[in-house]
C-alpha cells in the first residue's frame, strides 16, 4: 500500500537539510548557534565553543549556509555567524513528526509518543 505524505517540506529539501546536519561537527555547530540565539557568534567565539576552527569550521559553515540553516555577516573585520533559520529547523522537525503514529493500530499511541 502506497502512503502519501503532505509535502509542507518536500522530501528532497528535507534530505538536503539532514545531509547538512549529518556530521557530528556540523550538528555541534548548529546546537551552539541555536543556544546563542539570533545575535549569533563571531567565527572566533563559535570556534572556541565548538573546538572546530580554521578551514574546517569554514567548510562546515559553507555546507550549513548552502542548506539554508545559517548565515554569516561581516561587521567590520569580524564575521558573525547568525540567522539560524528557526523556521527551517521547525519545518524539519514537523516533517519528521507530522505523521507520528498515523499507521499505528494502538489507541493512544500518538499521544504517548508526543508526551514522552
Amino acid at each position: 500500500m502506497k502512503h502519501t505524505i503532505e509535502k509542507s517540506l518536500d522530501v528532497t529539501r528535507a534530505a538536503s537539510t539532514f545531509a547538512a546536519l549529518g556530521s557530528e561537527q556540523r550538528l555541534l555547530v548548529m546546537r551552539v548557534l541555536v543556544r546563542a540565539g539570533p545575535e549569533g557568534l563571531t567565527i572566533g567565539e563559535l570556534g572556541a565553543r565548538t573546538g572546530v576552527t580554521g578551514s574546517t569550521l569554514t567548510h562546515h559553515m559553507k555546507i550549513l549556509a548552502a542548506a539554508g540553516l545559517v548565515d554569516q555577516k561581516r561587521e567590520g573585520r569580524r564575521i558573525i555567524c547568525v540567522g539560524v533559520d528557526y523556521t527551517r529547523m521547525k519545518d524539519i522537525a514537523t516533517f519528521l513528526l507530522s505523521e507520528c503514529c498515523a499507521d499505528s493500530s494502538k489507541t493512544g499511541q500518538h499521544n504517548e509518543a508526543h508526551n514522552g
